[in-house]
């Protein structure tokens, strides 16, 4: 008898000839997720992944639960032996489950499958008998098939496994499997959030920040490296670019228009992240814009904003309110590290009264005031690149 965690992935059972890709992308991530863990081994067979000689079974859990493509995770024991011995750890593990709950009364049902048809008695059989006999041993229990209050599962493959407990994980598809993007990394609630959701269809992510030292401070910059770095228990690893953006934006105030200022900054962030993901090899930007939230979030200002750059513009948060992002926030870990009083590049040159409907035309006019190429060509060559 030996313990085991049962690992179930979903969306990629879809991908019919595509999909021993699909699991080999997963497989490699979840072995990454689990490598500072000590001589935990991860194993392929029959449609499932089993996590393998592990002593701390709570830190394999949690690295589990944030690997995108796995939908649920089981602790189980694997057994090898007949109905009799499958009947006997079964009641050693329903026992120590109801020790736990220590209430009079609880309901169950068994679930069975036997992938295995070598198996003698069928996957009905399976589970008739052996809610017989767990029914026998615990005068507490009742059958209820509908809602009961745990499910004890039995799965025949080369191996048994015995479990309980289902413990959902982040789903979505395996990073790497859907190509690379470059997220705009502020150090505000959103944008975290938007490399999070876009991550969880696949997308391997770097990232870009914007710094305006010495307008904002190291403390900024290194609150910053921490979204990051929180973002990294999902994606794996990330390389930051930290772009210095203070010439720009002193130049754009000195000389363009005050109501353009934030329209003119966001179309020169978005210049430099698409050299930038050009060179990293990502083949679309991601932002945490939504829409109506702030006056360059307008759909005239997002279209202005989006004729700087050739590559698709991924916002994944574009129908969310900001209670939906603040609550996927909190539920990712990213919330408190973003709510930190350390202001950002946005918010030092905002101005009294942002145009809310720019008009192209009027933008690009503007554009040719300040010397573009040159400035960013010498915030390209002073980014500092951080691997997450």
């Amino acid at each position: 008898m030996e313990k085991v965690i049962l690992i179930r992935y979903g969306e990629i059972f879809l991908k019919g000839r595509n999909r021993s890709y699909f699991e080999k992308v997963l497989l490699n991530n979840c072995r990454k997720a689990l490598r500072e863990i000590p001589d935990v081994n991860i194993i392929r067979a029959q449609g499932r992944f089993f996590a393998e000689n592990y002593t701390d079974e709570d830190a394999v859990i949690d690295a589990l639960t944030r690997v995108f493509g796995l939908v649920s995770i089981s602790p189980a024991l694997k057994i090898d032996g007949d109905f009799e011995e499958i009947a006997a750890v079964s009641k050693q593990m329903m026992g120590e489950y109801l020790d736990e709950q220590a209430k009079e009364q609880m309901t169950f049902k068994v679930e069975s499958r036997r992938a295995d048809k070598r198996f003698p008695m069928d996957s009905m059989t399976i589970r008739r008998e052996l809610g017989a006999r767990l029914l026998k041993a615990f005068p507490q229990l009742k059958v209820d098939v509908h809602n009961p209050d745990v499910v004890f599962n039995v799965e025949v493959r080369e191996h048994t496994y015995l479990y309980y407990k289902m413990i959902p994980c982040a789903g979505g598809m395996p990073v790497g499997s859907n190509g690379k993007a470059a997220l705009l990394l502020s150090g505000g609630i959103d944008s975290p959030v938007a490399g999070w959701m876009i991550a969880k269809r696949g997308v391997a992510l770097t990232a870009v920040h914007f710094h305006s030292f010495p307008y904002t401070s190291d403390r900024s910059k290194e609150k910053v490296i921490e979204l990051a770095r929180i973002l990294t228990r999902y994606t794996g690893s990330i390389r930051l670019h930290v772009v210095p953006f203070t010439k720009i934006q002193q130049e754009l105030y000195e000389r363009c228009p005050d109501e353009e200022l934030t329209i003119l900054m966001r179309r020169y962030m978005m210049k430099i992240a698409e050299r930038i993901a050009v060179k990293e090899g990502a083949a679309a930007l991601v932002t945490g814009e939504s829409i109506g939230q702030v006056a360059s979030q307008t759909i005239e200002s997002l279209a202005v904003t989006n004729d700087a750059v050739d590559m698709p513009v991924f916002r994944p948060l574009i129908g969310f309110d900001k209670i939906d992002i603040m609550e996927t926030a909190e539920a990712i870990g990213t919330y408190e590290t973003s709510i930190l009083p350390y202001e950002d590049c946005c918010t030092v040159f905002t101005p009294r009264h942002p145009v809310t409907r720019p008009k192209l035309e009027r933008i690009l006019r503007s554009e040719k005031l300040i010397d573009g190429e040159t400035l960013i060509q010498e915030a390209l060559d002073n980014v500092e690149v951080i691997t997450l």
